[in-house]
């Protein structure tokens, strides 16, 4: 056990604790489900807000500290229901997979599983007007109901042969979700997968790697479907020890990014080299009129080269990734170099050439532990805003709403869980971007610390109770 074991300092004033950083301090999981209607709202909610904020993370009931890695423990969704200027609620909700009905003496959740593990922890996304939380590398996602009571395992009506992606984006242009798909039984192939707006499967297309890369996401532009073949693969030795995650960094896997033609398949991929480095988030991408790509992401140095349980080594920033399909090279920029991550854009302009990314300050030497602050940058004008919110204070990833259909880029709010440390409880923050550095025009209290988690998302509409 001592291998995952660490000296952790929450910031919350009562010093380091020794525990598995990911299992201790403000990642302790919660122990139990609630639901809350009474929550206290400090300034006012903007009333064309209706809807429910939506995230999940990892929140393991009895976790084995001396194997346990921080993405793959059982999932649990938080929900908070705003409508008319109003919190209406708030509740958490443990995905039922097999592995938690156990642990806890429940039902598993009903619905078709893929493969043998069906744990569902990593991104909470509208779906052609359903709601799924969404895992890759394995599972099927898990339809929610609006009170997160109800769970399915979902193969989108059987057009799912596969697993799915943790990032299945949406192109705003012609309503299709593409998504780059991989599981570790399957280390020769990994998979191109779309949805159309309706949410059914029409595309499964393989696409030959070797070694078995782990890709957690993507991005289109106009032209191209991207992808990222980068030296995090499986691991044959980090299985055999007994890690969960059976991933680590590979340096003999050829670092490249893949531009394959919208319309195209695998033998259509033009591959374009990069100096080894692994990335987990994609801000955006988009053509330029001389026929490169950029590609804009959080980087890493390397990622699961060291100690086991979660990421460990800090990112070096965001960068701006360059790629020539004439040269079948990557030019890259970096456009701050804090480390940071969760970088999320207006997602209308998702694919196409844009203006402001917003990401999450991490801590350098706490690896994936959150800082004090946003970020937002102009990849336009350059520069970037900062978003203190002080000492102890720990904000999550931060989602754009835009404040109506024709807003301008920034025209709209950014909101978030952020954690009080020293008093162990959590507020959802929203900002007004166009403000990005003023005072938040509201924040809900919550009287318990939700877990940091991955990823979350706005999800307009929904019955209120």
């Amino acid at each position: 056990m001592a291998s995952v074991l660490a000296q952790i300092d929450d910031g919350n004033g009562e010093g380091p604790r020794t525990g598995h950083p990911f299992l201790s301090g403000i990642h302790r999981p919660m122990a139990e489900e609630l639901t809350l209607t009474e929550l206290a709202v400090r300034g006012t909610i903007p009333p064309a807000l209706q809807g429910r904020y939506l995230r999940t993370g990892p929140n393991p009931v009895a976790a084995d500290p001396a194997s346990y890695h921080w993405f793959t423990g059982d999932g649990m969704v938080h929900g908070l229901a705003i409508r008319d200027g109003k919190a209406l609620w708030y509740r958490n909700r443990w995905i039922g997979s097999r592995s938690n009905a156990a642990a806890r003496g429940t039902t598993p959740a009903s619905g078709p599983r893929h493969g043998s593990s069906d744990t569902v922890n990593t991104n909470v996304i509208d779906l052609a007007g359903r709601v799924f939380a969404v895992v890759e590398g394995g599972s099927y996602p898990v339809a929610l109901s609006d009170t997160l009571d109800e769970q399915r395992y979902d193969d989108f009506a059987g057009s799912l042969v596969g697993s799915f992606t943790a990032h299945p984006h949406r192109d705003p242009l012609t309503g299709e979700y593409h998504g780059i798909c991989y599981e570790g039984r399957r280390l020769d192939e990994i998979r191109h997968v779309v949805l159309d707006a309706t949410g059914k499967v029409v595309r499964e297309a393989p696409i030959a790697v070797e070694h078995g890369p782990m890709i957690h996401d993507c991005a289109v532009t106009a032209r191209y479907v991207v992808i990222l073949d980068l030296p995090v693969t499986f691991s044959l030795a980090t299985h055999l020890a007994g890690q969960p995650l059976p991933y680590a960094w590979n340096p003999v896997h050829r670092a490249r990014v893949g531009l394959m033609p919208r319309d195209g398949d695998q033998h259509a991929i033009i591959w374009c080299d990069v100096d080894p480095a692994y990335v987990f988030h994609v801000a955006n991408a988009f053509d330029l009129p001389d026929g490169r790509v950029v590609l804009d992401v959080c980087a890493y140095p390397t990622m699961f080269a060291g100690v086991p349980g979660g990421p460990d080594v800090a990112s070096r920033g965001l960068e701006r990734w360059t790629l020539d399909p004439a040269t079948g090279t990557t030019a890259i920029r970096t456009i701050d170099a804090t480390p940071q991550e969760f970088p999320r854009v207006d997602e209308r302009r998702f694919g196409q050439a844009y203006r402001y990314a917003y990401a999450m300050g991490t801590q350098s030497d706490r690896r994936f532990q959150s800082a004090s602050r946003l970020y937002k940058h102009d990849l336009v004008a350059g520069g970037r805003q900062v978003h203190d919110f002080g000492p102890g204070r720990h904000p999550g990833e931060f989602v754009f709403v835009p404040a109506h259909d024709t807003a301008d880029e920034d025209e709209g709010w950014l909101m978030g869980f952020v954690i009080d440390a020293p008093n162990d409880t959590t507020e959802l923050v929203i900002l007004d971007a166009s403000r990005f550095e003023h005072a938040p025009v509201a924040t809900i209290r919550l009287p318990h610390r939700i877990p940091p988690g991955f990823h979350g998302n706005w999800i307009n509409g929904g019955e209120a109770q």
